[in-house]
């Protein structure tokens, strides 16, 4: 018999029914990605483990996590500023309430362990595991958040994306991501791939996203170049966001410029890439860095600066360049983006100074991590 579990109730209870591991990273699919990742990573290690996520009703997780077959647990919102300020002392309420619904979700499910990706679900997460289940804190960005920053204070364990995220003691292990990405074999799809969207087979292709609602510096600047983009041979997938709409100026004989509302089959969108240009989220970052790709980042101008310094590894490493939003017009992309698309070798040194910054194994490094703090 393992006498670790007779010395340990929590583990004598674990040896007895199913892993039940409760993720918090609702709000954005920023936060909700990492969380499914190490859902999928903890199952292929445990096939038995339950898990369960935490959102609330207005969150992107009420279509991403039922899509992934994990069940979906609501609890009250509780926004959080990103200083500590005078709008922190207006939350006791809300999060008196959260705390109370989550800890009768957690009582619920068993669970053996909370693991948060920061946003506005893990900080009543965090506080109501604290002194009941052991927490794990994750944080994506380079600069953490108010919720990790608590979190991180009586977790068991708090790793990051990358060094220097604020956390003290954080290990860094990159961003858990979906296994469809990390194993992705661009090469081998891309007939397929430009086949799906309706792009040249072999023309210099460049994908164009800003995110799941689209970018309007990206949209006005990519739709204004349009025309020189297609005389010079360069096809273009733009992702414009389901809100917005572009005319582009489809030149005679040129590879396509296909313009679409929104990427259903990202890893075909990346495959069919030779360059991407897009915003720097800790996802987007993270998944362009382990498929090799080269990017222009284009950090969004709002927040605190957090996405500059995602892509900051990247950039320093010789794999990405950073264009300011203000910079990022129809005449930067003709100077600048254009001459790049239409240079091989400078893209593949790019792409193999971006596959050196990147962390394809996070996802299982963390489900290890999950399950050992678990007493699994």
């Amino acid at each position: 018999m393992d006498q670790g579990a007779l010395g340990d109730p929590r583990g004598a209870a674990a040896a007895r029914r199913p892993l039940s591991v409760v993720v918090a990273g609702g709000g954005t699919a920023g936060h909700v990605e990492p969380a499914m990742a190490l859902a999928d990573a903890v199952r292929r290690l445990r096939p038995d483990a339950r898990v369960t996520a935490l959102g609330t009703e207005r969150g992107l997780e009420n279509r991403l996590v039922p899509a992934r077959g994990y069940p979906l647990e609501l609890i009250p919102p509780v926004p959080m500023p990103r200083k500590p300020n005078v709008d922190l002392l207006k939350l006791p309420l809300k999060v008196r309430d959260s705390v109370k619904q989550t800890r009768a979700v957690l009582d619920r499910v068993g669970a053996d362990v909370v693991v948060g990706f920061g946003g506005y679900v893990s900080l009543p997460a965090y506080l109501a595991a604290r002194g009941r289940v052991p927490i794990v804190v994750h944080e994506a960005n380079a600069r953490a958040g108010l919720a990790n920053k608590v979190g991180a204070k009586f977790a068991e364990r708090v790793l990051a994306a990358t060094p220097d995220s604020g956390l003290p003691g954080a290990q860094t292990i990159g961003i858990p991501l979906r296994e469809s990405i990390t194993r992705l074999d661009r090469w081998a799809l891309r007939a397929q791939a430009r086949q799906h969207f309706g792009l040249h087979p072999h023309a210099p292709t460049i994908l164009v996203f800003g995110g799941s609602q689209g970018a309007r510096t990206l949209n006005t600047a990519f739709s204004g170049a349009a025309e020189a983009l297609g005389r010079a041979g360069i096809g273009v997938l733009h992702a414009h966001g389901p809100k917005n709409t572009i005319a582009v100026q489809q030149v005679p004989g040129a590879p396509v410029y296909n313009a679409v509302p929104y990427l259903e089959r990202m890893d075909l969108a990346y495959a069919a890439a030779d360059l991407v240009v897009c915003r720097s989220g800790a996802m987007t970052v993270a998944e362009v860095s382990a498929l090799g790709l080269p990017a222009v980042f284009v950090p969004l101008p709002h927040g605190n600066g957090e996405q500059a310094l995602n892509a900051q590894p990247v950039v320093a490493q010789g794999g990405a360049r950073l264009v300011a939003d203000e910079d990022m017009t129809s005449q930067k992309v003709i100077d600048e983006v254009l001459p790049l698309a239409l240079d091989p070798q400078r893209l593949q040194e790019m792409s193999r100074a971006t596959l050196g910054s990147g962390h394809r194994e996070a996802d299982h490094v963390l489900a290890q991590i999950v399950l050992e703090v678990a007493g699994q």
